[in-house]
């Protein structure tokens, strides 16, 4: 046996669950993602979606896709860089930048690939990256590609952020880098205050929308906008796999940035470009998001009505502010069957588990769509607290700090 073999063949954690019968991931749907699914022909309420405006499956978004292709073909064949420049590649980085309200952005194949790309061209040697302990794994992953040095901070410990800058070389490049809205625990960053200290310090900062574009600011403009810093903030990083109905992500700061990232990020320089079809479709997401606002406005009834449900129930649901609700189970081995129990009876959430947060801190994500009904949010955070009781978990409206 080779080394590499010696090791896979010691990684029997998933073996071990899917023979026990409650392995939670890579589960099968056979239907578009709505919030009704179907999984082994049965439907299930989807509450694990990010989809928060439910564009996915808008008859127009997936027309605008079709004629994409037919006219573009189903890839470009090659890299931004090189030949795999499109028109309509153009005119959404226009669209994105405005959106956003910076002068220009750059469109990558994934989310994932804007934040592994754009922090290590911005951060150099002898430079410094600076993140929330809570950051996303692709921002994380981003610094680890970068020559400067990493420092993390207490999760929105303001204070810690300023000891961390402390530390700081004062003519480097300081990138302090933080998620707008936190996948995981659904709060928000504490942007006005990073902004202060980053003038300070003469910091950079960079906010990553991923879950806010679509949920914050007029017309879905994200966090930065809501909370009118979008002058403050340097660079602006989105994603389309939530409200945008498809995949890629994008990064909008000054023209003299965006240019620079444009020959430095090596993410854009050495990685396919995003398809026709999806630059089409995220076109018409944002043309649908600022045309019907009460989407936006359903999500947030959707979201107050699951938030006081919840409190209803005694789930300990921390600092949650968004359609993003974590829902704490603290026990690896309940959180796992708890999300069984719940497919089994038409509910779909996502368990949340070590590796991924400490034993102590397991939960389940429990989010939100637009195009949700009460009923439905009812039914599921119902049997929550029912199965939940089956499996001797405790609810007791604890809020952890």
């Amino acid at each position: 046996m080779n080394l590499l073999r010696e090791r896979t063949s010691k990684f029997t954690r998933p073996k071990e669950a899917r023979k026990s019968g409650f392995y939670p991931f890579f589960r099968v749907i056979e239907s578009e993602q709505d919030t009704e699914v179907i999984i082994n022909g049965k439907k299930v309420l989807m509450f694990g979606s990010n989809s928060y405006l439910g564009l996915t499956n808008h008859p127009e978004i997936k027309e605008a896709a079709i004629k994409a292709t037919e006219k573009y073909g189903s890839g470009c064949a090659g890299s931004r860089f090189l030949n795999g420049t499109l028109d309509i590649h153009i005119e959404l980085e226009k669209k994105l930048a405005n959106l956003v309200g910076k002068d220009d952005a750059l469109v990558f194949s994934t989310g994932f690939q804007v934040n592994l790309g754009v922090i290590p061209a911005v951060a150099g040697r002898n430079d410094f990256v600076i993140l929330d302990e809570l950051d996303h794994a692709s921002i994380i992953e981003g610094a680890r590609l970068s020559f400067g040095k990493t420092l993390k901070f207490r999760h929105n410990d303001i204070d810690h952020l300023e000891k961390v800058l402390q530390k700081c070389t004062p003519s480097a490049i300081k990138l302090i880098v933080v998620d707008g809205v936190f996948s995981m625990e659904g709060d928000i960053s504490n942007l006005p205050e990073i902004v202060n200290l980053a003038k300070k310090y003469d910091a950079t900062v960079m906010v990553d929308e991923a879950h806010s574009i679509g949920v914050f600011g007029d017309e879905g403009r994200g966090i930065v906008n809501h909370m009118g810093l979008t002058d403050d903030i340097d660079l602006i990083m989105g994603t389309f796999s939530k409200s945008l109905a498809a995949i890629g992500g994008f990064i909008a700061s000054d023209e003299d940035t965006i240019d620079y990232l444009r020959h430095n990020a090596r993410s854009l320089i050495f990685s396919a470009s995003i398809t026709p079809a999806s630059a089409a479709a995220v076109s018409k997401a944002v043309d649908i998001m600022i045309r019907e606002p009460e989407r936006i406005k359903k999500l947030w009834e959707n979201t107050e009505f699951a938030l006081n449900k919840c409190r209803e129930y005694g789930f300990e649901i921390g600092n949650t502010e968004t359609p993003i609700i974590p829902i704490y189970i603290r026990h690896d081995e309940k959180t796992f069957w708890l999300t069984q129990k719940l497919l089994e009876k038409g509910v779909f959430v996502n368990p949340v588990v070590t590796p991924a947060v400490p034993p102590e801190d397991t939960l389940i994500r429990f989010s939100l769509m637009a195009t949700h009904t009460i009923a439905q949010i009812d039914y599921a955070l119902e049997q929550i607290y029912k199965t939940g009781k089956e499996l001797g978990i405790e609810f007791n409206n604890h809020v952890k700090n």
